[in-house]
């Protein structure tokens, strides 16, 4: 039997307050007992842990377990058994960084989701949505008119037998497009509603897809009880994304007041993705990104944090997201915490976006995000108290992660 007991810990109430000290018993991958002076039991290994901090395993609602880089050459000359194996050990990064549960907002398909859940590489669970699905010349769209190469922006997705649809371009192609991603195993779906920053030929402001194309992407999801995601970063596509019924708007860096009302009232989540903005910020600042992107990523540097400031005051619900698609992104997901704090989340509101809010989003509430008796212990041991989230700017803070009762980092 895996059996445990830590003892002397602080840990993160699902409130997002910090209590205790307190033991925490973990039987067969589950937590037994959470509670101050457990007895000790006769043969079951008994770690002292005073003065470290316990705090639910994370949920990344947006990361990108496929992608390490927006090199194209790179990836046009990476076969595709290195891209399942670099997918892999991002998984591992990933789940050592303290990330327990991760929606990937696309880039990998069933089968590297599954070997994780069977037990043939570590990760994090995942919930996948495969690809993007975007209008042709839109936010998803990486044709390479040079050799008329049709391929996904960045080619986020490579080509696999199966892979589905990632153009559309009507409400009856949605349908079919949305058919054939549910078809190849996806828990969400994905759709582009607004331009971005990475394509040349997208504009933020500019509305992709179309209302009536939505609709239909949200009403075939459910049938089959999944939920739409959008990236959306502001303008009409933002408010086309929300009145389709959207379960979440990824980014929604331009979201405006009168946009998070409507969002509050409809039960709309925003993922604010902070952390990759400032990857951007960066690589623009050194001049590492082409004229067309730096141009637009340094117009938003005015603007970090102001989404999550006021979802915040419209009453939105926020979970945490990185956009992770660096490979120095991968297993620093916990920094979004410090940056969501930055941007105006009190110290218990951004854990609490990082763990029991992913999980309600993700639809996953009854098995993660929280500490508490019969739950799977997935879980992350830290250095120093998480009441100031300053400490996720560093990612040595997490000294130990488990997940399912079992001991991944530490």
């Amino acid at each position: 039997m895996n059996a445990f007991t830590l003892r002397g810990l602080a840990w993160v109430r699902p409130d997002g307050t910090v209590d205790g000290p307190v033991d925490v018993a973990v039987r067969d991958g589950r937590i037994a007992a959470l509670a101050r002076d457990l007895p000790v039991e006769p043969g079951v290994p008994d770690h002292d842990l005073a003065g470290r901090f316990l705090m639910p395993g994370a949920v990344d609602c947006h990361s990108h377990i496929g992608i390490g880089s927006l090199d194209l050459v790179a990836a046009l000359n990476r076969p595709l058994s290195r891209w399942a194996l670099d997918a892999a050990a991002t998984a591992r990064a990933t789940l050592a960084g303290g990330v327990t549960l991760v929606r990937d907002a696309c880039g990998i398909d069933a089968g590297i989701r599954d070997a994780i859940r069977d037990g043939v590489c570590q990760g994090p669970e995942l919930l996948i949505s495969v690809v993007l699905l975007s209008q042709t010349g839109g936010h998803g769209d990486g044709f390479l008119p040079g050799v008329g190469l049709e391929l996904p922006a960045g080619l986020i997705t490579p080509p696999f037998p199966g892979r589905p649809t990632y153009l559309v371009d009507s409400p009856d192609a949605m349908r079919v497009a949305v058919r054939q991603v549910l078809r190849a195993g996806a828990d969400w779906i994905k759709v582009a509603t607004t331009g971005g920053v990475s394509a040349p030929h997208d504009d933020p402001f500019a509305e992709e897809l179309g209302l009536d194309a939505v609709r239909v992407a949200v009403e075939e999801a459910a049938i089959r009880k999944r939920h739409v995601m959008a990236h959306a970063m502001g303008g009409d596509g933002l408010d086309l994304a929300v009145e389709a019924g959207v379960r979440s708007i990824e980014h929604g860096v331009f979201l405006s007041e009168a946009q998070a009302a409507r969002m509050a009232e409809r039960g709309t989540w925003l993922v604010p993705t902070l952390a990759v903005v400032h990857d951007v910020m960066g690589l623009a600042r050194a001049g590492a990104l082409p004229d067309y992107a730096a141009r637009k990523a340094l117009a938003i540097e005015p603007l970090i944090g102001e989404a999550v400031r006021i979802a915040r005051a419209a009453g939105v619900r926020i979970a945490l997201g990185t956009d992770a698609f660096f490979a120095s992104a991968h297993g620093r997901n916990l920094r979004e915490i410090a940056f969501m704090h930055e941007a105006g989340l009190t110290p218990a509101e951004a854990l609490v976006a990082a763990t029991a809010a992913g999980a309600e989003l993700c639809g996953a509430a009854d098995r993660a995000g929280t500490l508490a008796v019969g739950r799977p212990f997935d879980a992350v041991v830290l250095a120093s108290d998480p009441s100031d989230p300053a400490i996720f700017h560093d990612p040595a803070v997490v000294v130990e992660v488990y997940k399912g009762g079992v001991a991944v980092r530490g």
